[in-house]
């Protein structure tokens, strides 16, 4: 039986080396995306387009707009004198972010009971880059507010002091984006790795022609089954060490936990996974109908990986729906040994999830694609 065995993984490399872009693309695709969304998380949200309408022409504000500049979240890109002007280069998409200073605002700033009024106006169409910016304008609003309180009060900056939490951030000190999207990211790229070799295991012989030639050869359905999935899991585990080294190299995300105990646990998700791609793979008469099949399922699993909406802020009917995701519970258990270092003790139930629905997916794939080839 082994001889048997060996002799189909033997076919599936040889096909593989035939058709060498489609591994090729995978795995060197996969690391080149890996690289984009790492190096474009990574980097802060900075020089977003500012105009600026200075009505007011003061001392008081050019120190406004040069501490904006300074918080690097602006970049001034043009004075103008007219509102419509500003109205115009937002609607083209020519800047994010406007300020409008009206007149009289310094005088008002110093009055006893003036009350100054500073506009800023952002493009919402653009929600990362307005968020960052609503963050540095909140801040900088905070700083003038306070300085205009002690003005008023005619206290000193030394002997007013504001309540200040002292805030400390575990796992990720420096809230780096990259530690968050980049585990999600390799995650799916992993999956679709192991779901697009699998479906395409079974549809190619059978868009070949040589599904047939095969059954009629002296192997039982097992040794076909576990002929074309040992090549696939081979490739999925060197394209995880190949993800893993990378994010650890080139964007230092840590893993502070067990290495080995990561590789065991994910021969285990690419065995989950796998299970699903063979029974797309049987149930597909064509490769490009066995990629659609793939491209619609990583869609939804998407969703519930966190990567675009963390999973607890949604309904709690999609929240209960995540635990039958298998890269929700992947994940959760990536990110807690890379991240925060724990183990077993702490990932038990997701890893009890994770074994749970490799039964029952596994099991099911097993009989399902057992009964397609008989």
């Amino acid at each position: 039986m082994i001889g048997r065995i060996w002799a189909l993984i033997v076919k599936e490399f040889i096909h593989l080396r035939r058709d060498w872009w489609l591994p090729a693309f995978m795995l060197i695709g996969g690391v080149f995306e890996l690289l984009l969304i790492g190096w474009a998380t990574s980097r802060p949200i900075t020089n977003i387009p500012l105009m600026v309408l200075d009505q007011d022409q003061t001392a008081i504000s050019r120190e406004i707009l040069e501490v904006l500049e300074n918080t690097t979240t602006f970049q001034l890109s043009e004075w103008t004198q007219d509102f419509n002007t500003i109205e115009n280069a937002m609607e083209h998409g020519a800047i994010n972010a406007a300020l409008i200073i009206p007149p009289g605002f310094e005088r008002q700033f110093n009055a006893l009971r003036g009350k100054p009024n500073l506009m800023v106006l952002l493009n919402g169409s653009e929600s990362v880059a307005a968020t960052a910016a609503l963050r540095a304008v909140e801040g900088v609003g905070r700083t003038f507010s306070e300085r205009m309180v002690v003005q008023r009060l005619n206290f000193t900056e030394g002997t007013f002091e504001s309540f200040a939490p002292s805030v400390r951030v575990w796992f990720n000190e420096s809230l780096s984006e990259a530690l968050y999207t980049v585990p999600a990211e390799l995650g799916l790229m992993l999956e679709f790795t192991v779901l697009i070799f699998a479906a395409l295991s079974f549809s190619r012989e059978r868009e070949l022609g040589t599904l047939e030639q095969l059954l009629v050869m002296p192997f039982s359905s097992f040794e076909i089954i576990v002929g074309k999935a040992l090549p696939v899991v081979i490739i999925a585990f060197a394209d995880f060490v190949l993800m893993l080294s990378l994010i650890s190299l080139a964007f230092e995300v840590p893993i502070r936990g067990s290495l080995t105990l990561l590789m065991l646990i994910g021969v285990g998700y690419i065995f989950v996974e796998l299970g699903k791609g063979l029974v797309i793979s049987v149930s597909s008469r064509t490769q490009q109908q066995a990629f659609l099949m793939v491209i619609m399922i990583g869609m939804v699993d998407i969703m519930f990986t966190g990567y675009t909406v963390p999973v607890e802020s949604m309904p709690k009917a999609l929240q209960a729906f995540a635990n039958i995701i298998p890269a929700y519970h992947w994940l959760k258990i990536f990110r807690g040994i890379t991240l925060k270092g724990v183990g077993v003790e702490v990932l038990w139930p997701n890893i009890l999830a994770l074994a749970l629905l490799g039964l029952v997916i596994g099991g099911f794939s097993i009989r399902f694609v057992r009964r397609g080839l008989s």
